[in-house]
């Protein structure tokens, strides 16, 4: 079947589709000496500012101090390069497309600047401008190609539109962004048989889509009242589980009315388009602060594109910029199927944040008006655990998993965290038959294997059964420190410290600043008599700030040793016993 979930596209792909290196901070002409030094800058303060707040996306910072370090002589393409960037990441394209205009009177050559320009284009519908082709706007071959295409629809001439779009698909690297591009250009004049053939693979094969271009299908086939495939396809693309945007497509599918076609409705939209298959080429692939200029365009030429948006914003998060991201999601609009997602990123950015309280506050708002959710029931309990408030979180994870007809492999993670939180909150009970059910939806999940066969260990019980789960949980993550902590410290507790020393040693190495990590080794060495050793292992293990009472207990250690603190404890004492070798 065509469509589906785009996969990433491979490092060669993108590349040949866009003619990449790294993205400039600007090119002259040729024989230009790009020179850049305070000398040349009226205020070196701002300059510094800028180059600073850019380097950390802090774009409204470095737009401010952009425009400061120009002051009257707008004439400096190294800053206004770097104004055009602050303003795109900051999401004022109407300002970046007049510094871009400045920038190329300069002399100047700037990615950025050729993408504001087309934006500006594109929405004042000045497809004949674009059509031109000039080189200094040129962005990269497969985006230019497209542009053109969209610009010969946008005047009209389809079978213009539509000799550019075979001419890209007979390049055998871009075939798939001119099919499907192709395809959105013939649904939009109304011509969705031959859309359909694109789309399901009847034309020139198989066609890997994004969701986007899944929903673009199903509204395909409905205009062709093809409805029970158009279901079908949804089904298959992303199961059948709650999601408002999808639920309102389902529901008006089965009772047979048509879909209309709001992928992309004018030349305009085609082009947001454009910059959004871009940016998810890009995702992953390029830097986040490349991607984000192609997602935010995309954005501002279609703000109705709840894809790019999301996209946008996840970025901004990624970069770290979580009041624009939260900016960005507030685009979304409450009545909008797909505000949940976008208000579920807003409450991350609050979280990020460190505003648990305003985030914890607008989850349950968000869980009381979709209570049938469990994307929704499941963040909150991620949220919960994060600040340390256990019950409430098991409780949360138990309305997600409560949600869930039949358990799948995929769902495993719900029990684990709902069994972690349990855990936490000293429920054991509850906790243990959560992380066997998980590991019945998943064996071979290394995290469940060692948190079961640690917390065994830790509780001094099935020490044989928590053996073989951490040295499973070994075999999966052999150089995950935490993991091999957990098989010495298995030894150690079944009396084993000969065993216990070579796998401790070897955490001690992969988790050399861990405050628990140190500290077991220190109980290891005192175990063989290495008790001078063990000493400084747990003055190591002070220094990194464990928690105030495992610090207390690593303090008396140090004044009376491991064996009396035992004693003390009501503990049993260190019973070494042979090597099992």
């Amino acid at each position: 079947m065509a469509s589906g979930i785009m996969r990433p596209l491979r490092p060669w792909l993108v590349a040949a589709a866009l003619c990449l290196s790294a993205l400039p901070v600007v090119a002259q002409e040729a024989g230009a000496e790009p020179d850049p030094a305070l000398s040349d800058v009226a205020d070196a303060g701002a300059y510094l500012a800028a180059r600073a707040a850019l380097s950390e996306h802090s774009y409204r910072d470095a737009a401010f101090w952009y425009d400061r370090a120009l002051g009257m002589e707008r004439d400096n393409p190294f800053l206004l390069e770097g104004l055009v960037l602050s303003l795109m990441g900051k999401g004022d394209f109407a300002a970046a497309a007049e510094a871009a205009e400045q920038l190329l009177a300069t002399g100047g050559r700037s990615q950025a600047g050729a993408i504001a320009l087309l934006v500006a284009d594109a929405r004042e519908g000045a497809f004949d401008v674009l059509l031109e082709a000039r080189p200094e706007r040129a962005i990269g071959n497969l985006m230019d190609q497209l542009v053109l295409a969209w610009s010969e629809f946008g005047m009209g001439r389809m079978a213009d539109a539509v000799a550019r779009f075979d001419a890209i698909i007979a390049n055998g690297a871009l075939k798939p962004f001119g099919l499907y591009h192709k395809a959105l250009a013939l649904a939009a004049v109304g011509d969705f048989q031959s859309a359909d053939d694109i789309l399901s693979g009847r034309a020139e094969g198989p066609l890997v889509v994004n969701r986007r271009g899944v929903i673009a299908h199903a509204q395909i086939l409905s205009q062709l009242e093809r409805h029970g495939e158009a279901l079908d396809l949804l089904e298959r693309s992303f199961g059948t589980e709650a999601e408002p945007q999808l639920d309102q497509i389902r529901r008006d599918l089965a009772a047979g009315a048509p879909l209309p076609f709001t992928i992309v409705p004018d030349a305009q939209a085609g082009m947001a388009e454009v910059l959004f298959s871009l940016a998810v080429a890009l995702n992953g692939e390029a830097e986040d602060a490349y991607t984000l200029l192609y997602a935010l365009a995309a954005v501002e030429l279609n703000p109705a594109h709840v894809e790019a948006v999301l996209l946008s914003a996840g970025l901004l998060e990624r970069l770290d910029q979580p009041a624009l991201a939260a900016d960005v999601y507030a685009r979304i609009a409450p009545d909008n199927p797909a505000y949940y997602t976008a208000e579920l990123g807003r409450i991350s950015t609050l979280l990020a944040q460190e505003q648990q309280e305003e985030g914890l506050d607008a989850l349950e708002a968000l869980a009381g008006r979709y209570p049938d959710l469990g994307a929704v029931h499941t963040t909150m309990g991620d949220a919960l655990r994060r600040a340390e408030r256990f019950e409430e979180a098991a409780a949360a994870y138990t309305r997600a998993i409560d949600l869930i007809a039949a358990p799948e492999q995929r769902h495993w993670g719900l029990f684990y965290a709902r069994a972690v939180a349990f855990e936490r909150a000293k429920l054991w009970e509850q906790a243990e038959p959560d992380f066997r059910r998980a590991l019945e939806l998943n064996p071979d999940q290394a995290q469940v294997l060692n948190y079961l066969g640690y917390s065994f260990v830790d509780r001094n019980e099935n020490l044989d059964e928590a053996l073989a789960l951490i040295k499973r949980a070994v075999e999966l993550q052999p150089d995950a420190g935490y993991i091999i902590d957990s098989l010495a410290w298995a030894y150690f507790r079944l009396g084993r410290y000969e065993e216990a020393l070579e796998p401790m040693e070897r955490a001690s190495l992969l988790e050399p600043v861990d405050p628990v990590v140190t500290d077991h080794l220190g109980d290891v060495y005192w175990a063989v008599g290495r008790e001078r050793e063990a000493r400084f292992q747990w003055r190591r293990a002070l220094s990194f700030e464990p928690e105030e009472a495992e610090a207390e207990r690593i303090r008396r250690k140090l004044e009376v040793g491991l064996d009396e603190v035992l004693r003390e404890e009501g503990a049993p004492p260190l019973h070494s016993v042979p090597n099992a070798n």
